[in-house]
């Protein structure tokens, strides 16, 4: 089988890979809850060749990406639920539906003329399925499922739509300086697990509100971040190493902190 730039030739080779005589095992062995992991990871690695600017890269996680899709598909068709193109149909129904500015005769003239609409869609979406009773809160429009950072984020979004919400950033920042005090007071009083653990909870959801008015996604800083500590470390590390074969012992901390303070410097 020939690689091509069809998308049909993906479906065609994940059906090859699915298939339970002449398929590949391990392919052949996963359901929906198996892979679905794989699909959050691979979303991650989009956004990490995105922060890096790698667009070779970029290329190969957002086909890594697509696959997941067609693996659900495929699982989906095995079992008469829906296929492929039933899923290429309903996301293309949904962003002309939801785009009415750009296909049809609603006017939208900014970002958040365009959000209210989006939500007013969504709400009638909801309605014309069944599902116009109203929700037990607000909160239950976001997904358990999603990461702790980005469903923080999303959790302060509803509450902040009848206007619980912080005024400033600056706000936020005494927050987060209260939460990191009872952080304190909690860790110098031998706290619990559990007490500490409900106190750096505290402390993560205020950072993750300062993101949110700050408009920057946690999980992109913290991609970021995680990046330039392992930028800065390779540094300390070849020092750590070299110092090692010349027989000169291992440093102690102020020597290494020294070194990621230059690795900082040259960053």
């Amino acid at each position: 089988m020939q690689p091509s730039r069809d998308i049909q030739r993906l479906i065609e080779i994940m059906a090859a890979l699915r298939d339970p005589q002449t398929g590949c095992p391990w392919v052949v062995a996963q359901d929906f809850s198996t892979i679905a992991p794989y699909a959050i990871e691979e979303a991650h690695e989009v956004a990490d060749a995105i922060s890096r600017g790698d667009m070779e890269d970029l290329t190969d996680e957002l086909g890594d990406l697509l696959l997941q899709v067609v693996f659900h598909a495929q699982m989906a068709t095995e079992r008469g639920a829906f296929d492929f193109g039933d899923v290429v149909e309903a996301i293309t129904t949904k962003m002309i539906r939801r785009h009415p500015h750009v296909f049809a005769d609603v006017a939208a003239d900014s970002p958040d003329a365009v959000k209210r609409n989006w939500e007013e869609i969504k709400q009638a979406e909801k309605a014309a399925r069944g599902r116009a009773e109203k929700p037990v809160s607000r909160l239950d429009e976001v997904a358990a499922s999603l990461p702790a950072l980005t469903r923080s984020v999303k959790l302060q979004k509803q509450a902040a739509k009848i206007g619980f919400d912080w005024p400033s950033s600056k706000a936020v920042l005494d927050k987060i300086r209260e939460e990191t005090d009872e952080l304190a007071e909690a860790t110098q009083a031998r706290a619990s697990r559990d007490e500490l653990r409900s106190e750096l909870g505290d402390l993560l959801f205020a950072v993750t509100n300062l993101c949110r008015h700050l408009d920057i996604s946690p999980e992109q800083a913290m991609i970021e971040a995680n990046a330039k500590f392992s930028r800065r470390f390779a540094t300390v590390e070849r020092r750590y190493d070299q110092r090692m074969d010349d027989g000169d012992g291992a440093p102690d901390i102020d020597e290494m902190e020294s070194w990621w303070q230059a690795a900082k410097a040259d960053d």
